[in-house]
């Protein structure tokens, strides 16, 4: 399945999701972007790098990025614990992390449950959230992974080399 899972497919489609808070708020990804979730790792700071990336760690060898999910999608910064844990996700330009408070569950869902965040938000919403699950009286913000880490962070990402 491609990264644009999420806008494209027949009404009523079913999606896996994984669900996880960031500053204490519901959010949520395609699960077929994620390779695994692991543990909170001290990264290694890198000198210039954006403002979101904690650093790197190695993940079996591999050198990847762990992004601060709160920092890049505006809600200030974390402070990470060892009760937070890094998404491992599969982007264009390799894993990446992601540094989230938690993650809650996994869930299937139907595609058609989800609002559209140009519809639901009055086109006020970040490019990279696709719309708004509501689920048990909340609310779950739906991301896509290709625009949250996509063209602007990786460049960004790769230039700090």
């Amino acid at each position: 399945m491609d990264h644009d899972t999420l806008t494209a497919g027949e009404e009523g489609e079913a999606l896996e999701v994984i669900s996880f808070n960031v500053d204490g708020q519901p959010y949520c990804l395609d699960i077929n972007d994620i390779i695994e979730i692991r543990g909170w790792t001290p990264a290694t700071p890198i000198a210039q790098a954006p403002h979101y990336v904690k650093g790197v760690i190695s993940l079996r060898g591999v050198v990847m990025p762990v992004i601060d999910l709160a920092a890049r999608i505006g809600l200030g910064g974390m402070e990470p614990n060892d009760r937070n844990v890094i998404i491992v996700a599969q982007t264009g330009q390799g894993p990446a992390g992601l540094l989230v408070e938690a993650v809650s569950d996994t869930m299937m869902i139907s595609k058609d449950q989800i609002q559209l965040a140009d519809t639901a938000s009055g086109g006020a919403a970040p490019e990279f959230v696709i719309g708004f699950l509501p689920l048990e009286g909340r609310m779950v913000t739906v991301l896509k992974l290709d625009l949250l880490l996509g063209r602007s962070s990786s460049r960004a990402f790769a230039e700090t080399f």
